[in-house]
């Protein structure tokens, strides 16, 4: 495990990243919020970076979000949903999750709409409660996500049948590829994606959910809004969590 001091040091470092990706394509630092994943990260390690100043957190699992919540009960961060997400453990995911971001079939979005209006009364819930699409941009068969091109049928659908789950952007995983240009071509296929859905639909989507240690600079050069940091963070993952 990495010591805080390490943990501040590679903050740093990627604070300083960003923010020369945002200068060098005429944005600003503060477009482009900063994710921890703490997938296979142990508690300590997220409240280490929770000391310095990190506010925003992404797991992949459910089972893994609940192991250290009793731990990190004290910390006052969003939590965002960013793994694969099925329907038996859609409940669980909406008590410990701020934002689900792989939200790719309609058969899920409806098990989110169906938990969330039994709960409406409660004010259990933001409402909508913020979810975003992913697109699984790059075709690649080891990756979740909607194809591109059904993309739209799905918001449409999410949009007449939940009206209590609000699709506030899009989210995608870069291709596992050394060529930079096929990995901006895939982020920017991304931005003109959420581009045309803007157009398209009477609702903002605020958000793009790209990029992540090794590619997160050209992530921002394309329109990313959340950068998803895990190793550069957290240093090589615990598999053993």
């Amino acid at each position: 495990m990495v010591t805080t001091d390490e943990i501040r040091r590679n903050l740093e470092a990627v604070r300083e990243n960003l923010s020369s990706a945002a200068a060098a394509s005429g944005r600003k630092p503060e477009e482009i919020a900063l994710m921890g994943v703490s997938k296979f990260q142990p508690a300590e390690s997220i409240l280490a970076a929770f000391e310095c100043g990190l506010r925003l957190f992404g797991e992949n699992r459910v089972q893994e979000r609940e192991s250290k919540s009793t731990s990190l009960s004290g910390m006052q961060a969003e939590w965002h949903m960013i793994g694969t997400l099925q329907k038996n453990k859609a409940r669980r995911a909406l008590a410990l999750f701020d934002c689900i971001e792989s939200v790719d079939n309609a058969a899920l979005a409806e098990t989110l709409e169906r938990i969330i209006g039994e709960h409406t009364e409660e004010t259990k819930f933001v409402l909508p409660y913020p979810v975003m699409v992913e697109v699984n941009v790059s075709g690649e068969d080891t990756k979740q996500g909607v194809a591109p091109e059904k993309c739209f049928a799905l918001i449409d659908d999410i949009a007449v049948k939940c009206p209590h789950v609000g699709i506030c952007g899009l989210m995608t995983i870069g291709p596992q590829s050394e060529d930079e240009h096929k990995i901006r071509d895939s982020f920017r296929a991304l931005r003109e994606l959420k581009e045309a859905a803007k157009k398209r639909f009477d609702f903002a989507m605020h958000h793009l959910s790209m990029g992540m240690s090794g590619d997160y600079a050209a992530a921002i050069s394309e329109g990313s809004t959340i950068v998803r940091i895990g190793t550069a963070i957290f240093g090589v993952r615990n598999k053993q969590l």
